[in-house]
């Protein structure tokens, strides 16, 4: 999830907490659990300050080790062993069970985002995506503010939030189902499909589709269950050459490869240099596809630059490589 549905998760788990009778009978307890769970929703996230380093180390560690197993037990003892002096008199126990419970949360919501999160390390690197919330759902960062509100207003926060997370229970349900009869309008259309990854958008009723067979790539989009394919491609195995061997050498085209399942290449050569390009095909938008990995090399087949992540224009995508086709 995004970083203002992880704080007011956090909150909202702060909340349920008051109904917990040491953490209301206690000052310290209640005030040091807030803050351990405010930043138990949050700190698994600490692995965003890798963008500073680049791209590709992003890409290959968000949502890695720090959502890991290890990482999900260790979290709330860092978390404590900086909180706890400050609050001597909290119960330790209570203050390590809900910050433990805010960490667990935190990365728990994110296997629900198309995204997903390296969960099962260190017992497996597979990467645990279900993808029936979008990475930021209105609805659910909605009803979680409107829960903030009516606590503000004096309201018995622990009733409330119980009752809002039991109605995402059931909100979670309906998107399961809802995911469920795309899958299936996928299958019908494309029956000897061997891989379909549906995504959830902002928008609760639309969905990105990417399907494969032994012979094509298809795109679509599916609003409710009325499933739309819009592009079509030849599935084209990535030959051993010396061009793209070289290019997979690139650390930002190695990340890109490490973590998408489904994408599409091309090659293109200039006077004085060649491009090569790979592009992701679950993220269609606008009649573009916003996450490539491009990389360009001499004619010596010596790596210029390369680049990997978000772009929404070939003007920016340009800017980024500093090179311009000739």
């Amino acid at each position: 999830m995004d970083t203002g549905t992880h704080i007011v998760m956090g909150l909202a788990l702060a909340g349920i907490a008051t109904l917990d009778p040491v953490v209301a009978e206690n000052s310290a307890t209640a005030t040091s659990v807030m803050i351990g769970t405010i930043v138990g929703s949050q700190i698994p996230d600490v692995d965003t300050i890798l963008k500073l380093r680049s791209n590709a180390v992003y890409i290959r560690n968000h949502r890695g080790i720090t959502h890991s197993i290890p990482a999900v037990l260790l979290w709330p003892l860092a978390i404590i062993a900086v909180i706890y002096p400050f609050f001597p008199e909290a119960n330790l126990f209570h203050l390590w069970m809900w910050t433990f419970i805010a960490v667990f949360l935190h990365v728990f919501v994110d296997i629900f985002n198309a995204y997903g999160t390296q969960a099962l390390r260190p017992f497996s690197s597979k990467w645990v995506a279900l993808g029936v919330i979008n990475t930021f759902d209105p609805y659910i960062f909605g009803i979680h503010i409107i829960g903030l509100i009516i606590w503000a207003f004096g309201a018995n926060p622990g009733y409330i939030f119980i009752a809002i997370y039991a109605i995402l229970f059931f909100y979670y349900v309906l998107r399961f189902r809802e995911k469920r009869k795309v899958y299936k309008e996928v299958k019908r259309m494309i029956p000897d499909a061997t891989e379909i990854i549906i995504a959830p958008t902002m928008k609760n009723n639309k969905w990105r589709i990417a399907v494969m067979n032994r012979h094509q790539f298809f795109v679509g989009r599916a609003l409710n269950s009325d499933v739309e394919i819009i592009d079509q491609f030849d599935r084209v195995p990535v030959p051993k050459i010396p061009i793209l061997d070289a290019a997979k050498k690139d650390k930002n085209l190695s990340a890109f490869l490490s973590f998408s399942p489904v994408y599409r290449w091309e090659i293109d050569e200039y006077d004085d240099y060649y491009e090569v390009r790979f592009i992701d095909l679950r993220y269609r938008s606008n009649d573009y596809y916003p996450f490539v990995a491009v990389v360009q090399l001499d004619t010596d087949l010596k790596i210029l630059t390369s680049y990997t992540g978000w772009i929404f224009s070939e003007e920016k995508l340009r800017k980024k490589l500093d090179i311009l086709p000739s």
